[in-house]
């Protein structure tokens, strides 16, 4: 068996959404795996705080991912290229660590070339979008559209706190399954779990490591819900 390690990624304002949740993830770097004939040498999982000046000082995890295939001497693997980026130049700064990529939604053939292909593909996508969506607002504009929510701030606070609320749900219902399983290992204590997590690579929801204080937090919320 050939030996490889998995990266996955999550953003708050992502997670759950378009089968981008990590147990999606994690489920199809399984299949492929199985498929390929490679054993995981290690999980790494973000929740990207977008801090940073480059790539990997925004994803630590991703940095310790690089740095565990570097010494085995093997790729690391993602289930779809937007858990990297879709970004070109964040992309080529992945290659110049030279460590081989594997994405299981392409295939295990696709060579760099091509992965920078696809990236600027899904870059100029989401260029395009964006231009679209700006020149729309602007016409708009220009028609004597008042855009956005001038009159109910009310209304428009509650409306972010409910984004806000969304974000943590969205977090919890891809965590709390990562904790079910440590629970399940024999597990118990607040301590005991955010050791396990921290290990695993997980992050807490503002990307930080855990404590007990965290996990306690994250159950008895649950459990309030």
């Amino acid at each position: 068996m050939k030996p490889i390690v998995a990266y996955l990624r999550v953003s708050t304002a992502q997670q759950g959404k378009s089968g981008l949740g990590i147990e999606a993830q994690r489920e199809a770097i399984a299949r492929f795996a199985e498929a390929e004939g490679y054993t995981l040498a290690g999980e790494f999982t973000e929740v990207e705080t977008g801090k940073g000046a480059d790539a990997l000082d925004r994803r630590p995890q991703l940095a310790a991912a690089l740095a565990l295939a570097r010494k085995a001497k093997c790729p690391v693997i993602v289930a779809k290229l937007d858990r990297l980026s879709r970004d070109v130049a964040f992309i080529s700064g992945l290659m110049a660590q030279r460590v081989p990529f594997v994405v299981a939604e392409l295939g295990a053939d696709v060579d760099p070339f091509m992965m920078h292909i696809y990236a600027a593909l899904a870059e100029k996508e989401r260029r395009l979008i964006s231009e679209r969506t700006r020149a729309a607002l602007a016409q708009k504009k220009a028609q004597g559209a008042l855009l956005g929510n001038r009159t109910n701030l009310a209304a428009a606070q509650e409306k972010g706190a409910a984004s806000t609320r969304a974000a943590a749900e969205a977090f919890a219902s891809n965590t709390l399954p990562i904790i079910r399983q440590i629970e399940a290992s024999g597990v118990s204590s607040y301590c005991g779990i955010a050791e396990a997590l921290n290990a695993r690579g997980v992050r807490t929801a503002r990307g930080g490591d855990w404590h007990a204080s965290t996990v306690r937090n994250m159950l008895l919320r649950q459990e309030l819900a």
